[in-house]
């Protein structure tokens, strides 16, 4: 099972990764609708699109590399305190009541929404360019599917959890400042 979790993770970590780069292709993009508009006078049609566009696709495709580093928001003044086996019960028991559930709604009428949309070949009605949107709205059937791939490998990390009284560890690739400088104090504490 620890294989598989980490095979979905690498998955989600691939994924969250690619679409990284769309914050680049925004900020280039945002500094040349700058230089276009206040330098030369000459806005562009297209840059509110592209912006909505590439940080709607980089905040949802983000989804499941956050569940995958654990990064999702959580009420962990409370959680932190229980041992893990009480951790793994209760998330078993929320992913099972409300994450799933949300997923499956977000996949089933995500499809339906995103399919109709590239049927038609929607586009923008928000500029004179007439963006095509239907790729961005096609994301959201995606997105629901990394997720709940995602989730189906933070359910093995609560069996894993509940059969061995630890989770799992989980891929590092990337760490906030506040977790390096937490384990550097605790490497110097217990010296």
């Amino acid at each position: 099972m620890e294989n598989w979790i980490r095979l979905i993770d690498a998955f989600s970590k691939a994924v969250g990764h690619a679409f990284s780069w769309c914050v680049l292709v925004l900020t280039a993009s945002t500094c040349y609708e700058v230089f276009m508009r206040y330098v030369l006078n000459s806005p562009t049609v297209w840059a509110f699109d592209m912006s909505y566009m590439l940080y709607g696709a980089l905040f949802i495709m983000s989804g499941a590399y956050a569940l995958s580093r654990g990064s999702h928001v959580r009420g962990d003044f409370i959680y932190r305190g229980w041992q893990p086996r009480t951790q793994a019960k209760v998330d078993l028991v929320l992913y099972f009541l409300f994450f799933f559930p949300a997923i499956f709604a977000m996949v089933f009428t995500g499809a339906r929404y995103s399919f109709e949309s590239a049927r038609i070949l929607e586009s923008s009605a928000n500029s004179p360019a007439g963006v095509p949107v239907w790729p961005l709205k096609l994301i959201i059937f995606v997105a629901g599917l990394t997720l709940l791939i995602a989730g189906i490998a933070e359910v093995m990390r609560c069996i894993v959890c509940l059969r061995k009284g630890r989770w799992p560890p989980r891929s590092g690739d990337v760490e906030e400042l506040e977790v390096v400088l937490i384990q550097q104090y605790e490497k110097e504490a217990a010296k």
